[in-house]
């Protein structure tokens, strides 16, 4: 819903009935990860897309269908024997995709939602997308995390159907909404944590992850920009304030004059460092990069740590780090010399292969080309 959120919000807030699709569930190689959306608007507007082209013709006359009927459809669309171009995903894929009517009264909370994911504040929307009852279907549970705690102005958060349920589906909300993950919950009809009939689609919508960048050099200018297009919110931080200025990394969020390991220490101290956090260490001094090294690789959750450096400069890095304390458990963490081996030379190519590695560490990608391996294009996170 993300992506198409500010049309969705602009159309809700005029009191229009908008149909919108999203993708609930993946198998195979499916393009487009659970979550993605798309619009049709009251005008017949199409806005997003939930396969990059395989089946948005057939969802686009499916959610005019449910936006006239006003009842929530769960569709799958897979390969089609006869001929995939016209409602399959020739990629050999198979979605699941939920499509429901949006307005002020079938969704609410959807302001306050929208509030809440311009702001930054973690918010999942829990939504019903298949049960033996259909009256539950499009049934939904705004959910915050418990720390968060209510807000005057806010309308009610919603209810899957039953206190039950709500129950079930809040605590499971919450550790997803923790991970920055989306996924579709099974339960029983009621709510059963064992049983079988109700699916509930949770969207978890928390803050954009971060990448934190030690060492203001050229190549961290690089490593921004990219950061910030992958969509990681970017953190430029070295304690040499003449190197350290915005105009030098105009890409970055923010840039911080600090000792990395004093800056790192505090953002972990405060809470901003999580398992989706990629940490960039660009130094190749040994006073800045076996500090902050030695803090990250003791973190017990970070989605990376690498750091820039010949085979020489690795080497001696890792005796400084096995001379502070770490074992081979911690070192065996350190992506470094950093990158995948793309033979990259300048700034902007480092930052691709330093970028790409990220990736394949996120979904299990091995970094070999496509066209030398078999099996799935698509992976899924490890």
């Amino acid at each position: 819903m993300r992506d198409v959120l500010p049309e969705l919000l602009g159309w809700w807030r005029s009191g229009e009935v908008v149909g919108l699709a999203t993708v609930v569930a993946t198998f195979q190689s499916a393009p487009r990860p659970p979550g993605a959306s798309m619009l049709v608007g009251p005008r017949g507007e199409a806005v997003g897309s939930v396969s990059g082209g395989c089946v948005e013709s057939a969802v686009y006359d499916l959610a005019q269908d449910v936006v006239a009927s006003g009842a929530p459809v769960l569709e799958r669309y897979g390969v089609s024997d006869d001929d995939a171009l016209a409602v399959g995903l020739t990629c050999g894929g198979i979605l699941d995709v939920f499509v429901e009517p949006v307005s002020t009264e079938s969704f609410p909370q959807l302001g306050s939602v929208a509030d809440d994911i311009e702001s930054g504040r973690p918010v999942a929307v829990a939504t019903v997308v298949e049960h033996p009852d259909a009256a539950w279907l499009g049934r939904r549970l705004v959910v915050r995390p418990e720390e968060s705690g209510e807000r005057g102005s806010e309308v009610p958060p919603g209810t899957m159907g039953s206190a039950r349920a709500d129950a079930a589906v809040t605590d499971d909300a919450r550790g997803l909404l923790a991970l920055g993950r989306t996924e579709s919950l099974t339960y029983g009809p009621d709510g059963e944590r064992r049983g079988e009939g109700m699916r509930v689609f949770v969207a978890s919508h928390a803050p954009p992850p971060r990448m934190l960048v030690f060492g203001a050099i050229d190549f961290a200018a690089a490593v921004a920009h990219v950061g910030s297009f992958l969509g990681y919110r970017v953190t430029v931080c070295d304690a040499r304030p003449v190197f350290t200025t915005s105009t030098r990394f105009p890409e970055a969020h923010e840039v911080v004059v600090e000792w990395p390991h004093r800056y790192l220490a505090a953002e972990v101290a405060a809470g901003r460092v999580d398992s989706r956090t990629v940490i960039c260490v660009l130094t190749h001094d040994p006073k800045f990069d076996v500090p902050v090294l030695e803090a990250a690789l003791r973190l017990p959750e970070v989605a990376y740590v690498g750091a820039m450096g010949s085979r020489r400069t690795h080497e001696q890095r890792i005796a400084r780090l096995r001379d502070a304390g770490l074992g081979d458990a911690e070192l065996a963490r350190l992506a470094s010399p950093i990158g995948l081996d793309l033979g990259a030379r300048t700034p902007e190519e480092t930052a691709v292969s330093i970028a790409a590695e990220i990736v394949a560490l996120r979904w299990g990608g091995g970094g070999a080309r496509l066209h030398d391996v078999t099996g799935p294009i698509h992976h899924h996170a490890t």
